[in-house]
């Protein structure tokens, strides 16, 4: 692997501001290098700090929760707005304080991969503390208004939901001892990112609890999960350098990489198991389409990862999770896909 970060393509160009600006971080790669921030608004240079582009799986893990309550002919547009909104506030902040505990501990380094594959708001200097510290400061406020809201209208169901995403978000890297120190931050993304979200989700847009959403919100979990693990592996070496047990660390790369084979194929098998006892639309057999990103990512963990990145590659030095992400994406929009086609046509089951 090398040293210097590879200069991501396909991001939005750094002389645009405003608006047009805002839509590249939520769309593009981020600049790899501090002076590339110079030419960018402060709003743009926030969302590219708070890793904008990978914002999109908590939008997913919103629609989907949506188009379950409209399945059931109980959506309601206000609370999936809050949803979709709170969402994404939610896992901005998650972003930002990850990097911030990351480097007052000492792990972002110089030679850590958070610093080689993109660049690190803060230790570049690229974003200030004072822009850091209103930026979370709004975002904090606005995630607690939507958490008031869903109070008063769900009542103390939605008290809890807000106090467990609460302290997975603060226990996953800000707590004294983090769970992605201790082998658990795997497993806190599938909860959050599946359950929570998801059934989560379907609750406080319908009022009521559904087993069904459940079930649907497992694959994704173990999508999110999936990518995380991935990263994990391709970390693994400065993790445990740095005393930071994440689950590759803890149980070595070839067992991780057998789990995370394991957690890509199970996406499948539980979306057909929900699918074979009525939780899901069979129109979720759109999902087969991301079948051959999925044949690639079991093939790429099926080996070690090579010394250096291929020509022309994008993320170096993290190999198993951009195999990862790619097949997340599309499952996740596929999936997303016939969740709709369910919703307009509900009557159809397997």
């Amino acid at each position: 692997m090398t040293t210097s970060p590879a200069r991501p393509v396909g991001r939005s160009s750094p002389s645009k501001r405003g608006a047009f600006a805002w839509v590249g971080a939520f769309t593009g790669f981020y600049p790899a290098q501090a002076e590339e921030f110079g030419h960018l608004d402060p709003v743009t240079r926030f969302l590219y700090a708070a890793r904008s582009v990978i914002l999109v799986i908590s939008a997913q893990s919103a629609l989907m929760a949506g188009l379950l309550a409209a399945t059931d002919r109980r959506f309601e547009v206000l609370p999936f707005i809050l949803v979709l909104l709170g969402y994404v506030v939610l896992h901005a902040i998650s972003n930002l304080s990850n990097d911030y505990f990351g480097y007052r501990r000492g792990h972002d380094t110089d030679d850590s991969p958070r610093r080689r594959y993109t660049l690190h708001p803060i230790a570049s200097g690229a974003v200030t503390p004072r822009l850091l510290a209103v930026g979370l400061v709004v975002l904090g406020v606005l995630a607690l208004a939507i958490a008031g809201y869903f109070v008063a209208l769900r009542g103390w169901p939605a008290v809890w939901l807000a106090v467990t995403g609460f302290v997975l978000l603060y226990a996953y890297d800000a707590a004294p001892r983090a769970l992605k120190e201790l082998g658990l931050g795997e497993v806190a993304a599938f909860v959050v990112w599946g359950p929570l979200m998801i059934a989560g989700g379907y609750y406080v847009i319908t009022g009521r609890w559904s087993a069904e959403a459940f079930a649907a919100s497992v694959p994704p979990g173990l999508g999110v999960m999936s990518i995380l693990v991935g990263k994990h592996i391709d970390q693994r070496g400065f993790d445990r350098e740095h005393h930071q047990r994440t689950l590759p660390v803890m149980v070595g790369e070839r067992t991780a990489r057998l789990l995370n084979q394991g957690a890509v194929a199970g996406m499948y098998v539980a979306s057909a198991v929900a699918v074979a006892v009525g939780a899901l639309s069979p129109f979720v057999g759109l999902i087969l389409l991301a079948a051959p990103r999925a044949v690639r990512a079991l093939h790429i963990m099926a080996r070690p990862a090579p010394a250096g990145p291929p020509v022309g590659y994008v993320g170096w030095p993290l190999w198993y999770h951009r195999a990862c992400l790619v097949h997340n994406r599309a499952f996740g929009w596929l999936y997303i896909g016939g969740l709709a086609l369910g919703a307009v046509f509900p009557h159809v089951h397997a």
